[in-house]
Formats: structure tokens, C-alpha cells, sequence
């Protein structure tokens, strides 16, 4: 269990953290060596930085704020090695959650010192050069589940709360809606208003008191799609 291996760290020397960061150090100054066919020598690499982040983000998982910033952090560094890869001159689709998506310099997330690929993205690169979309839906279904690890299920989204950001939209037209944000009109949007989370893990028991995370949606994204009843994706089939 990654709980176990995250405990057990109070107790054993920084040996992993030198050893994984050492196998992607060695891979990388001797690229060359692996054949590029199917990007075998991208795939390489990847999983060596997997090794090294997924052994910081265990560590860390005890100390919430921290490990997910370690989580996204690796994100990040995962984007800029395929970039990297791929040229100067390459473009890439993120997709993620809102979360990880919506700068979280325009939400409450900072209080906590979080940060997200959002925001680190568009430090990196710029608010010119990056376009973040986010999602969300009035009520329907999607599919999560109750907790890390458990099989992925069909639930049920209960009507949003009119005062929030999803409420309002529905309020004020009950048809699906795009939403861009432009220097021009981001402001009339930028009034703090709660605007659900819903991720891998999903409690709809939760929506009385959580599940909102407070933010500036007009600064948070550049553009926003609106599905007014959502239905649970289908995963296709291997």
C-alpha cells in the first residue's frame, strides 16, 4: 500500500531518493544509446522520472498540500520532457481535470500553498502561449469513484446549488453554453463564487458543504463549456 511505503519513510535513510534520481540522471546523459522507433527512448525516460516522482509524491502523501504539489509538479516536468522531445516548435493538449487545469492562483487553493499545471504552466510559458478550458455540468452523472483505487462506477450529480458557478449558468439559460474569456470581458466574471470539483474520487453527499472550491473563473480559465445535463462517459474497451 503506498500509505505503508509513505510511513515507513520515518524509519529508513534517503537511499531511494538517491538511487531513482541517479537512474534518470544516467538515462538522460546517455540518450543516444536507445533506439527512437515508437519513441522507445521517450518511453525510457518517462518511466525513469515516474520512478523518481512517484518515490517523492509517497513520501509526501501524508502531508496533503505537499504531495499534491509534488504530483503536479511531476505533470509539469512529464509535459516539458514530450515537448522537449518533440521540438521547439511542438504544441501540446492537456487533458486533465479542472483542478489540476484552472490556475489555482485564482482560487482559494493558494491559501493552502497549493499549485497546479495551470498555474505552472502558464508561469513557464506564458498567459499568451497557453489557452486552459474547464468543464462542468448543472447535474447528471460521471464516473468516479468513492476512493482511491476502487473500481470506477456511474453516480449521480445532484443539481448544483443556484448560488454556485454551475447554478448560476443554469439559471440563467437551461442549454449547454461556451464561455471565452478575453481582456475585454474576464473581470465581469471574476467575482468569487464556488465552482464544483469533481475528480476521480466523487461524493455526492458532500455537496451540502464541500465539493466547491471557491474561485475567479474568468481569471482561472480562458474559456469554459458548459453541459447542462451530463452523462457518465463509456470507457472504451481494450
Amino acid at each position: 500500500m503506498p500509505e505503508h511505503y509513505a510511513l515507513s519513510t520515518a524509519h529508513f535513510t534517503d537511499e531511494c531518493i538517491s538511487e531513482v534520481s541517479s537512474l534518470l540522471s544516467s538515462l538522460r546523459n546517455n540518450e543516444e544509446r536507445y533506439s527512437d522507433e515508437h519513441e522507445e527512448d521517450l518511453n525510457v525516460i518517462m518511466n525513469a522520472l515516474v520512478a523518481k516522482n512517484a518515490e517523492a509524491y509517497y513520501r509526501e502523501m501524508m502531508q496533503d498540500a505537499k504531495s499534491w504539489n509534488t504530483r503536479d509538479y511531476h505533470m509539469v516536468e512529464a509535459i516539458n520532457e514530450i515537448l522537449k522531445y518533440h521540438g521547439e516548435d511542438a504544441k501540446i493538449i492537456i487533458w486533465e481535470h479542472n483542478t489540476h487545469i484552472g490556475d489555482a492562483s485564482e482560487t482559494d487553493m493558494k491559501d493552502d500553498g497549493m499549485i497546479n499545471v495551470g498555474q505552472i504552466i502558464r508561469e513557464q510559458y506564458g498567459k499568451a502561449n497557453t489557452f486552459a478550458i474547464g468543464f462542468g455540468t448543472y447535474e447528471g452523472t460521471v464516473i468516479a469513484a468513492d476512493r482511491w483505487g476502487d473500481p470506477l462506477e456511474v453516480i449521480n450529480v445532484p443539481p448544483s446549488k443556484l448560488s454556485m458557478w454551475e447554478g448560476q449558468l443554469h439559471a440563467a439559460g437551461q442549454e449547454d453554453k461556451i464561455l471565452l474569456f478575453i481582456d475585454e470581458n474576464r473581470e465581469l466574471f471574476n467575482d468569487w463564487i464556488g465552482h464544483r470539483a469533481i475528480g476521480v474520487v466523487y461524493h455526492p453527499a458532500y455537496e451540502a458543504y464541500g465539493n466547491y472550491v471557491p474561485s475567479r473563473v474568468g481569471s482561472r480559465y480562458d474559456a469554459f463549456i458548459f453541459i447542462d445535463h451530463s452523462h457518465a462517459l463509456k470507457p472504451l474497451k481494450e
